[in-house]
C-alpha cells in the first residue's frame, strides 16, 4: 500500500514541479511574447519554493506514512532557500526556525501581526498528499490540514489547501471525476467559509476570462484568489496538462503558483515538458518506504 501511494504521490510532485517551472518562465515580462504564442521556452525550467516545499511534504510521508509536523517544519527550514523565492511570511518562519530555533506554532500563530497567514503558501505544496491519500478521502482532510497550518493556520488557508489536496485525491482515482461533478465532489468536503463558496461560484462559469476575474488568479497570493480557480482550470481542462498550464499561465496573476497547483492536481505532464523541467532533489525523492522507522 505504501509503495503505491509513494508512486502516485511522486507522480503529483513531478507534476507540480512541472507545472511550477513551467509557470515560472513567464513571471519575467520577457518571456511574455512566448506566452502569448504558446511557444515552450528552452530549458532548463527552475522551479519555485512551491516545489521545495512540496518535495518535503513527500520526503515527510515517505518517512512516516504520515504529516509529522515537527518533522515537516524542520524539512522546511532545513531545505529553506532564499533563491526559490519564498514570500516574506514563510520565509520568516523558516529563518527562525532555522536560525534561532523558534517553535513553529508560535510563529505561524503570529503570521501577518496575529491575524494569521491566509497565503496560497500551504495549497501550493500539497498535491502530492492528496495523491498519497487518494485511497482514503478522510485522510486527506486531516492531513492536508496539519500540513498547512505549520506555516499557515488561518482557516481561508486551510480550507484552501484542503481542497487542493482532495482535488488531487479526487484526480488520482479511477476513474476521476470531470468538470461540474469534479468541483461539486472538491467542495463538498471541503471547510466552509469562503474559499468553499467560490468554488460552488466556479462551477457557474464557463469561461476562461471570466473564470479569472471573478475568482482572482493570485494577485493578493491568499488561497481565497487562488485555489477556486485552479480548480475550474482542472475542471475545464481534465486531462490535458499542457492546455491547463497555458490557460492558467494565459491568466496571469500568481503564475507559477496557480500552474503548480493544476500541475500537481493533474500530475501527468507531458514528456516534452518533463525533458525541460529541473530535476527533482535527490534528498526528497531517494529515500524508499522500506527505510520507515518502524515506530511510526
Amino acid at each position: 500500500m505504501d509503495a503505491e501511494r509513494q508512486a502516485r504521490a511522486l507522480g503529483s510532485l513531478r507534476g507540480l514541479a512541472v507545472g511550477d517551472a513551467f509557470g515560472a518562465c513567464f513571471d519575467d515580462a520577457i518571456n511574455h511574447g512566448a506566452l502569448r504564442s504558446r511557444t515552450l521556452l528552452p530549458g532548463p525550467w527552475l522551479w519555485t519554493d512551491d516545489t521545495q516545499m512540496a518535495c518535503s511534504i513527500f520526503a515527510v510521508l515517505s518517512a512516516h506514512g504520515r504529516i509529522d509536523q515537527d518533522s515537516l517544519a524542520r524539512s522546511f527550514a532545513d531545505r529553506y532557500d532564499i533563491y526559490r523565492r519564498y514570500g516574506p511570511g514563510t520565509s520568516r518562519i523558516l529563518r527562525l526556525i532555522r536560525h534561532k530555533g523558534y517553535p513553529w506554532r508560535e510563529l505561524a500563530r503570529q503570521a501577518r501581526d496575529g491575524r494569521e497567514s491566509w497565503g496560497n503558501g500551504a495549497s501550493m505544496r500539497v498535491a502530492p498528499l492528496g495523491a498519497w491519500f487518494a485511497d482514503d478521502p478522510d485522510r486527506v482532510i486531516d492531513e492536508a490540514a496539519a500540513s498547512a497550518v505549520v506555516t499557515h493556520t488561518h482557516p481561508d488557508a486551510v480550507a484552501g489547501a484542503v481542497a487542493v489536496a482532495l482535488a488531487a485525491a479526487i484526480t488520482a482515482a479511477d476513474p476521476p471525476m470531470r468538470g461540474i461533478h469534479f468541483l461539486d465532489a472538491v467542495a463538498a468536503h471541503t471547510p466552509s467559509g469562503p474559499v468553499r463558496d467560490k468554488i460552488r461560484q466556479a462551477r457557474l462559469i464557463t469561461d476562461s476570462t471570466a473564470a479569472a476575474t471573478e475568482l482572482g488568479v493570485g494577485h493578493h497570493t491568499s488561497a481565497l484568489d487562488t485555489v477556486p480557480f485552479c480548480l475550474w482550470i482542472v475542471a475545464h481542462h481534465a486531462p490535458d496538462f499542457a492546455a491547463a498550464c497555458w490557460t492558467a499561465a494565459a491568466a496571469g496573476g500568481d503564475i507559477d503558483t496557480t500552474c503548480a497547483i493544476v500541475g500537481g492536481i493533474l500530475a501527468a505532464a507531458p514528456p516534452t515538458w518533463l525533458a525541460r523541467c529541473e530535476p527533482l532533489p535527490d534528498w526528497a525523492t531517494t529515500r524508499s518506504v522500506a527505510t520507515r522507522p518502524s515506530n511510526d
